[in-house]
């Protein structure tokens, strides 16, 4: 990494200081993960839940590539949701004498047949349980965490792009990242990729080729003439040195039910409890339960603002899990919780360069009074709590939560979100849509084959699955 980092940062970390940098901007997400790339000189430590095969991800991995020809150590541990027909290419990455690979939690039988459904049969339950974890960790000096996985979509890049947060972390958040790593990357259930498929690697030419030419240099044209990462931080004004972040993580035993479930609710909840003005929660996948409902409902009772973003249903991209939210709007909006759902479109002036006009919200966090915040990979819904491994930072800092507090206050805009209300025990939606009051009596832009899939759900009994 460059050394120019610890030259600008090295009194605040020394005095054991952490240094937080909110990425909110897609582009500078990606240049991000770039610089931090180019900038290795030891190693480089990635986990990802979900690493696309698209523009960006050939990209990022041809970053990878390039730093292991460069004689950095590059591991990576993906989670084994990733499409199987990526064996080849992991293979071809694993060969490398400067990259390991390995698989979390993955299936035992590689190629699709019936062999792959009787397995899938076998051990469904173990299989709908995932790592979720999200983090890139350069030379222990930089680390970035948070709700972007490796896709075009999270980097304005597709036609529907996702509304997401990182936390750009430097000095002691980075060694908790860093532990959080070696953690999974040593676990049972992590495995080479070597030890599982039988299938011959491609070719680097094949696999480690990029974009088109145009594609590359919209991508790139976010790092502008920052050569190095630290040249990028020293860029912005917002970076907030914070002496009592952690970030936390469920154990990798969690996948097989060894450890308590509900690890990191149990770390959170006391925490959105302890409320005594506002709570504010941004969770594009939002199923509380009944016991979450009756939480926030204490809340409110007890005086507390309680708000929640998630995704309308049309700009949801998993519609069963809203089926399984409406049956709680009723309920939530009745103990005066206020509800908020993402448009599908962006109707504020910024737009993709790519020509991209849809948006769905991937951002998870929360913030606690003006003091606590938390941005990681964690939903408020029962896939997070119970099956998945999850992780983020928890951190106590006033200015930093006013900037979350702004960015929520930004998206519940009405040309942003619609504000959802009950009259009658009838629903609401109240938008804005060029300058003019919206007011609709029914999912709002939702497609009828996805009302009907949304519907269904409601009354099937799966939600602990969502």
């Amino acid at each position: 990494m460059d050394v120019s980092i610890t030259q600008i940062m090295a009194d605040k970390i020394k005095a054991g200081k952490s240094g937080l940098l909110l990425i909110s901007d897609n582009y500078d997400a990606f240049a991000a993960r770039v610089l931090a790339a180019r900038g290795a000189a030891r190693t480089l430590d990635l986990m990802y839940y979900l690493w696309h095969d698209d523009h960006t991800g050939r990209l990022l991995l041809q970053e990878v590539v390039r730093a292991a020809e460069r004689g950095v150590r590059v591991r990576m541990l993906l989670d084994d949701v990733n499409p199987r027909k990526s064996d080849a290419a992991y293979l071809a990455l694993s060969n490398h004498p400067n990259i390991e690979l390995k698989l979390f939690n993955p299936s035992g039988i590689r190629a699709r047949g019936i062999m792959r459904g009787a397995e899938v049969l076998l051990r469904l339950f173990a299989l709908t349980r995932r790592m979720h974890n999200k983090a890139w960790i350069a030379d222990d000096n930089v680390a970035i965490v948070g709700g972007r996985n490796i896709g075009d979509a999270y980097f304005d890049a597709a036609d529907t792009n996702f509304r997401d947060l990182d936390m750009l972390l430097l000095g002691p958040a980075v060694q908790q990242t860093a532990q959080i790593f070696e953690t999974f990357w040593a676990c049972r259930d992590a495995k080479p990729i070597g030890e599982l498929s039988s299938t011959a690697p491609c070719t680097q030419t094949r696999y480690f080729e990029g974009s088109d030419a145009k594609t590359e240099s919209t991508l790139l044209s976010g790092i502008g003439g920052k050569g190095s990462i630290a040249e990028f931080i020293a860029a912005s004004s917002d970076v907030h040195w914070v002496w009592r972040v952690r970030v936390i993580s469920d154990p990798p035993e969690k996948v097989r039910g060894w450890r308590p479930r509900g690890w990191l609710m149990k770390e959170l909840l006391p925490i959105i409890q302890s409320a005594r003005k506002r709570v504010e929660i941004v969770s594009p996948y939002f199923i509380p339960g009944k016991r979450g409902a009756r939480i926030l409902g204490e809340l409110v009772d007890g005086g507390v603002q309680v708000s929640v973003l998630t995704n309308s249903l049309a700009a949801t991209d998993v519609a069963a899990v809203h089926g399984a939210y409406a049956n709680y709007r009723k309920r939530l909006l009745r103990k005066g919780v206020q509800l908020f759902e993402l448009q599908p479109f962006s109707r504020q002036p910024k737009i993709s360069v790519f020509g991209s006009k849809g948006a769905s919200l991937h951002t998870k966090a929360f913030c606690v009074d003006d003091h606590i915040g938390f941005v990681g990979s964690f939903n408020f819904d029962p896939r997070s709590v119970s099956l998945n491994a999850e992780m983020g930072v928890l951190f106590e800092h006033e200015k930093l939560v006013a900037e979350l507090r702004h960015r929520f206050k930004s998206e519940i805009a009405p040309e942003a979100s619609y504000r959802l209300e009950l009259k009658n025990e009838i629903l609401h939606w109240h938008g804005c849509e060029q300058g003019r009051p919206q007011t609709y009596a029914r999912e709002p832009e939702a497609a009828l084959s996805r009302r009907i899939l949304a519907a269904l759900v409601r009354y099937l009994p799966i939600e602990s699955q969502l």
